[in-house]
């Protein structure tokens, strides 16, 4: 049977989606009109009158107003559709359903590695990190020493890797920026996949290292060593001195195995990127399938990006678990809204020259496909950038939109996996954390087959459900979280990718 050129998500739609190109005077049967335009593929067609003014509805939500009067047939985008205020009900809680957990013995379970603390590792990293850009050329040139060849003997060892930065002096030495910068290197040295951190500083930076060390209630050990550049004699000094205190920690980080445990300790943080018409039609609500059922089995998702929430947030606050927490994300919003005022930014309506070409019309109805990663299950709490997640479940944390300082926030606060769903093809990838990219549609899946890892365009071209999808994303991830590299690990990509988040980050 011929499948149909669009997709209906929703009866009460005044929109379907292109899922090919569309070329004008194309009659489309399922829906009784006939095209006046040419439409690119993920764009939406009108198919029932819309008069100026009225509300565009796509999966039964508005992502906009009419700019003009809109005829069946007419090719719909950000021309005329327009943003403008929307009444929401939060209605906080009032539609929040405990998930229902299974028994701990019909868990699903993953190869990871358990430390001290109870906490469980998907990687096995030993990290090079430092208070102050001034190190950064340390901390660099030790990491590139231990390339594969001398790593060779640490079999068990997923690699040594720098988290370098572009802070640490020039900025004020207490506030906001520095919290944010001590917070996010502290999530990362104690993160479940870190088996040992080199903390690397100057001497003379504001982010003092022992100031650092004492907010963060950081001790040093045999796992957890600082160099001082300006204490041991310069760069060449210090690089040396990295060299040897890591060639100790491999020998310790080794002995620790691989060991099967519960997917109830598997965090991932959900990110999209490169969005385009199809990603709230296949990767995102996939994702958002394969979120049901991690949480099902015990496990914590992290759902971000806060500004590319916008517009949608009332559907969130209805699924809070209390009052509080819902009003604590609209809290959120409510900063970016008036941290963004006046500025060309994707909260004030537009979103970038790659998701509008890709059908997105505005920022509402990219954040109505970006929620749907969250699934469908309650929201046990929102988090401030890099906070520790403690809840399991779905949860938020307020972060930028920009996906490397958003995943590096997520991270920071124990993601260790990173699912990231992209429609116009991002090449993102994360340490210590491994992502997981899901393509949207299939041709961009055959184009860049190198960086992605599951084809969830097989939605869009009627091969797979929703549900078939998120499972077979389930199964990816805990092969990802037992050892299996993903495409941007084999790649080498992420450890330019850890990018702390400066206020000033707008999207």
């Amino acid at each position: 049977m011929e499948k149909s050129p669009t997709i209906r998500l929703d009866e009460a739609d005044n929109v379907v989606v292109a899922r090919v190109e569309i070329a004008a005077g194309t009659a489309l049967s399922a829906e009784g009109v006939t095209t006046h335009h040419d439409v690119p593929i993920g764009h939406k067609i009108c198919t029932r009158p819309i008069r100026k003014g009225d509300p565009v509805l796509k999966y039964n939500t508005i992502i906009g107003f009419a700019g003009e009067d809109i005829e069946p047939g007419d090719w719909m985008h950000s021309h005329n559709v327009l943003v403008d205020n929307i009444q929401k009900d939060y209605r906080h809680g009032k539609d929040y359903v405990p998930t229902e957990l299974l028994p701990e013995d019909q868990r699903a379970t993953f190869m990871g590695f358990k430390r001290a603390d109870g906490r469980v590792g998907t990687r096995n990293m030993i990290g090079l990190f430092i208070t102050v850009n001034c190190a950064a050329t340390v901390a660099r040139k030790i990491s590139q020493y231990f390339d594969e060849e001398r790593l060779a003997d640490y079999p068990n060892v997923d690699g040594v890797v720098a988290f370098v930065h572009q802070q640490g002096c020039g900025m004020e030495m207490t506030g906001e920026p520095m919290d944010l910068l001590r917070r996010t290197l502290g999530g990362y040295i104690r993160h479940p996949n870190t088996a040992g951190a080199v903390v690397c500083s100057l001497g003379c930076e504001r982010n003092n290292l022992g100031v650092f060390f004492e907010e963060q209630s950081i001790e040093t050990g045999k796992m957890l060593r600082s160099i001082t550049m300006q204490h041991v004699g310069g760069t060449a000094a210090a690089i040396e001195e990295g060299k040897r205190v890591i060639r100790e920690m491999l020998e310790e980080a080794n002995k620790i195995t691989r060991e099967p445990c519960s997917a109830e300790h598997i965090t991932i943080g959900l990110q999209c990127g490169g969005s385009d018409g199809f990603s709230g039609l296949s990767a995102n609500p996939a994702l958002g399938k394969a979120v049901d059922i991690l949480v099902r089995h015990g496990g914590t998702a992290v759902l971000s990006e806060t500004p590319e929430l916008y517009g949608v947030e009332h559907t969130l606050t209805a699924r809070a678990k209390t009052p509080e927490i819902g009003q604590k994300f609209v809290d959120r919003i409510n900063w970016w809204l008036e941290y963004n005022k006046g500025r060309d930014t994707q909260i004030n309506g537009r979103v970038s020259p790659g998701n509008n070409a890709g059908g997105l019309a505005n920022i509402i109805e990219k954040s109505l496909g970006g929620s749907k990663k969250g699934g469908s299950t309650g929201i046990n709490a929102v988090y401030e950038y890099a906070h520790p997640i403690t809840e399991k479940g779905l949860v938020i944390m307020d972060t930028p939109g920009y996906d490397p300082v958003s995943a590096t926030g997520q991270i920071a606060g124990g993601a260790n996996l990173v699912c990231f769903t992209t429609g116009r093809g991002s090449c993102f990838g994360s340490y210590p954390a491994p992502t997981i990219k899901l393509a949207t549609n299939s041709p961009m899946f055959a184009r860049m087959g190198g960086d992605m890892d599951v084809n969830c365009g097989q939605v869009i071209d009627g091969d797979k459900t929703l549900d078939e999808m998120g499972e077979e994303i389930f199964q990816k991830a805990l092969a990802i979280a037992s050892g299996e590299k993903s495409k941007s690990e084999q790649l080498g990509v992420g450890e330019e990718e850890f990018a702390p988040w400066q206020i000033g980050v707008l999207a």
